[in-house]
């Protein structure tokens, strides 16, 4: 390797040093990103550093200005909106009437509410911490098991980052130049058979063991008929932003505007019903000013983090393509002789090893870089004609492919022991139940995981079935 790349490699150590030690991801991103350019300057004097400083004034400003990238306040404010007006309580308690009375009824319940709930979250740690507050005191009410109960919601809550609309989704469809819409239309599937996977994994567990979900008793039929009438417009809301989205009808960022409307509504007319029902205040629904006044302020803040987690991408970018390590790296792959389904492999495996402890969108911001043009020269090497050298696709059904893979492992890192950061999150919220009993619980989801991986892996058609369809 030349010094160059030499001094990128060193950078790329030193910024999972800093990662590993909690420094914020977008701080850890700028810091390597100069301290590496400078030191490509003192290695190559032709390497200037005071230019390099000069496009910070524009670099920001450039990112704020995409218009792809105005599609994420909408959508981190959708998921806000959704928790302030506690829509994932009456999607959850709609759920649970229809399929409570079956026995494991209520964990499966809780899997279609995180779906649901990812649709408009998009985030697999907001889900997980949304739907373990809601789901949790009625598994425990329940008595189901808390191995169960807890392995249920820290896998349930995976489904954020994948079911459409996904912020991190949009992040890497603009990194790799690909279509966002075809991007969601290939989630769907994958999602779709996540769902029923783990839903398979609570059915097959209470049927081997049923003392792990005792039989619920009969939901009192008044309950029941307003849980199931409270459903439907959480339904509508949902599956128009899904199926709006499959279909091509509208592109991401009028989708997240519609939705932010339905549920702001949404919100309001169930506070206005509980408000004219004289409802006692700590049982009424709907969208209070405090609560969104609380949302909006999350938003501001979780966007500005976003923001500024992806100019520190950016900057971190410079730093790496100046030095040239991705086009070394994928030299190396290229030159290496090992079959390319054995490099993709690696590269999924490195995804779950590093999921365990890092955000989704740090991870996609930081390492896709480094990992598409590797399978891009191992494909072919072309980026504007058809590339089926290695997996029989062409280089714009890669990008779709290689993204759900890289999304579906990241999900799986969610979940891995030792660190997977669901976990924490559902442990945190269940009393009583350590970390060893929720990793033990969500093993048999990780295994149904992996099964889903390895079909994605065998049949590309599956992710891109969509895409083919709507666009042919």
């Amino acid at each position: 390797m030349s010094e160059l790349e030499l001094i990128g490699l060193a950078g790329l150590v030193l910024l999972f040093v800093l990662l590993a030690l909690r420094i914020p991801v977008g701080l850890a991103m700028i810091a390597v990103g100069i301290a590496g350019n400078y030191a490509l300057s003192l290695a190559a004097p032709y390497l200037r550093f005071e230019p390099y400083l000069k496009q910070f004034k524009t670099l920001l400003w450039n990112g704020l200005a995409n218009y792809e990238l105005s599609v994420v306040p909408l959508f981190v404010l959708m998921g806000y909106l959704a928790s302030q007006t506690q829509l994932s309580r009456d999607l959850f308690q709609g759920l649970n009437a229809l399929v409570g009375r079956l026995r494991g009824g209520v964990a499966m319940a809780a899997v279609c509410a995180c779906a649901g709930f990812g649709a408009v979250c998009g985030s697999s740690l907001a889900t997980a911490s949304t739907m373990g507050r809601v789901a949790l005191p009625e598994l425990r009410r329940m008595r189901y098991d808390p191995k169960l109960a807890t392995g249920t919601l820290a896998a349930g809550g995976t489904l954020g980052i994948l079911i459409p609309p996904s912020i991190a989704l949009v992040i890497y469809a603009i990194i790799v130049e690909a279509s966002v819409i075809q991007m969601f239309q290939a989630a769907i599937l994958p999602g779709l058979v996540a769902v029923a996977f783990f839903i398979g994994v609570i059915a097959l567990q209470v049927r081997l063991k049923p003392e792990l979900a005792p039989l619920a008793d009969p939901m009192e039929e008044q309950a029941r008929k307003q849980a199931l009438i409270r459903l439907i417009p959480v339904l509508v809301i949902f599956g128009s932003i899904i199926l709006g989205l499959g279909m091509g009808l509208f592109t991401p960022t009028p989708a997240a505007a519609v939705g932010v409307f339905a549920i702001l509504a949404y919100g309001l007319l169930r506070r206005f019903q509980s408000n004219g029902l004289g409802t006692e205040s700590h049982q009424r629904g709907g969208l209070t000013l405090t609560g969104l006044r609380e949302a909006l302020l999350q938003t501001a803040v979780t966007s500005g983090m976003i923001y500024f987690i992806l100019f520190g991408a950016e900057v971190l970018k410079g730093f790496f393509t100046r030095a040239g390590l991705p086009t070394a790296m994928a030299g190396w792959a290229g030159t290496s002789g090992l079959d390319p389904w054995v490099i993709l492999i690696v590269m999924l495996i490195i995804l779950i090893l590093l999921g365990c402890f890092m955000d989704s969108l740090a991870m996609i911001l930081v390492v896709v870089p480094f990992l598409w043009p590797v399978l891009v020269d191992l494909n072919g090497g072309d980026y504007t004609t058809a590339a089926t050298a290695a997996y029989g696709l062409d280089t714009e059904e890669l990008k779709i492919w290689f993204g759900i893979l890289a999304l579906v492992v990241v999900e799986l890192g969610l979940i891995t022991p030792p660190v997977g950061l669901n976990v924490f999150i559902i442990s945190s919220l269940a009393e009583n139940v350590g970390m060893r009993a929720v990793f033990r619980g969500v093993m048999p989801f990780f295994s149904a995981e992996i099964v889903r991986v390895a079909l994605l892996l065998s049949l590309p058609a599956l992710t891109l079935f969509m895409p083919r369809l709507l666009s042919g």
